[in-house]
């Protein structure tokens, strides 16, 4: 997991814990802090990250408002979580199933009109499509969902900066070593040791004769 600025919370965690048992005494059990969740969402990015107690517990891709509706930036807060909420939106009502606009799950956000939510339209995560709300696909609502709670803040962060180039790059994998020429035992031709030929006379030996004709220097 990544380390990110939230990391400040970790160490409040330890603090915290540690003066709990000091003033507890050696017989009473430390008490553990609340973990302390974060989600940041880079609307350039259209990226959402969950950060609990300093460190990237999962990243997901997520669709943004559209430029003629953008989604707000700021500190916000989830002020309510519904499980298979029903859609009301200019007199219009929709049940809970395949066809409801927000999905299965919503976590709605302290700014009225703006939450976390799923779409009957998967196309659109990844992209800047919706009327300013952050959309996730179904499997990572639901997941998203389980992990938070009703007072986690929100962070929607508008322009990509540091921060959030650190977050959401994914590590570059490193390239494969060149490939190495194979070395072989074969000799060049030009260290190939050269063998003189041999030379008839009219006094040589039957075998001398056969070894010309092999060679072909006749």
């Amino acid at each position: 997991m990544t380390a990110f600025k939230f990391s400040m919370w970790a160490t409040a965690t330890v603090i915290l814990t540690g003066a709990a048992a000091a003033q507890s005494g050696p017989t009473q059990p430390a008490v553990q802090a609340a973990p302390k969740r974060v989600i940041v969402v880079s609307i350039e990015d259209r990226k959402l990250a969950l950060v609990q107690d300093g460190q990237v517990k999962k990243v997901y891709t997520v669709a943004v408002g559209k430029p003629s509706t953008p989604s707000p930036v700021g500190t916000f807060a989830i002020e309510r979580r519904v499980a298979n909420p029903v859609y009301h939106h200019d007199g219009k009502t929709v049940q809970p199933g395949p066809g409801n606009p927000v999905g299965t799950r919503w976590m709605g956000l302290n700014v009225h009109g703006y939450g976390i939510h799923g779409t009957n339209v998967p196309s659109s995560i990844g992209k800047a499509s919706s009327h300013g709300c952050i959309r996730m696909a179904k499997a990572d609502l639901e997941e998203l969902y389980a992990q938070v709670e009703v007072g986690d803040t929100v962070e929607l962060v508008g322009q990509r900066n540091e921060e959030t180039a650190r977050l959401f790059d994914a590590p570059k994998p490193m390239a494969p070593p060149a490939a190495q020429p194979l070395l072989t035992a074969q000799a060049s031709p030009a260290s190939a040791p050269v063998l003189a030929a041999p030379v008839l006379t009219a006094g040589s030996d039957l075998a001398t004769v056969a070894m010309v004709l092999a060679m072909g220097t006749l």
